[in-house]
């Protein structure tokens, strides 16, 4: 069963008897203080939709998002355990993971969960990325 055990968190990429996953990790635990993220979606500051159609273009936008908001938490992607993709088609998933492996390390990547939908909140936005992070407490 390898693991990866480069920071507080433990990846589990293949649980004895389950297939290793391909750019995820099956089961990721630690202790810290749990930040929960909404989803997050390509819209900028002002409400403007980036990207209108482009999935590489939203999927960096998403991913910023959930940078800027991981940081408002006092947490970074290191800290994050398990994303989820809500995606209005799964062929964009090559995109969706382009721009996600400029911010996790592929190495240790998180869980995740990849789910097609009719639609979004709006129209024009593609997809949808919420996040779960588990931040090391520090000693005090």
């Amino acid at each position: 069963m390898p693991l990866v055990t480069e920071t507080p968190l433990m990846h589990v990429s293949a649980p004895e008897g389950v297939l290793p996953g391909t750019g995820y990790t099956h089961v990721v635990t630690g202790t810290g203080r749990l930040v929960v993220l909404s989803g997050q979606v390509a819209l900028d500051e002002r409400g403007n939709t980036v990207g209108a159609g482009d999935p590489e273009a939203q999927a960096r936008q998403v991913f910023e998002n959930v940078r800027r908001c991981l940081a408002a938490a006092g947490a970074t992607f290191d800290d994050v355990v398990k994303l989820t993709y809500f995606v209005t088609d799964i062929g964009h998933l090559p995109a969706v993971r382009a721009a996600r492996d400029q911010y996790v390390d592929t190495r240790r990547p998180p869980a995740s969960t990849a789910v097609q939908v009719a639609a979004l909140f709006r129209p024009d936005l593609l997809l949808e990325v919420e996040a779960l992070a588990l931040v090391p407490e520090v000693a005090r």
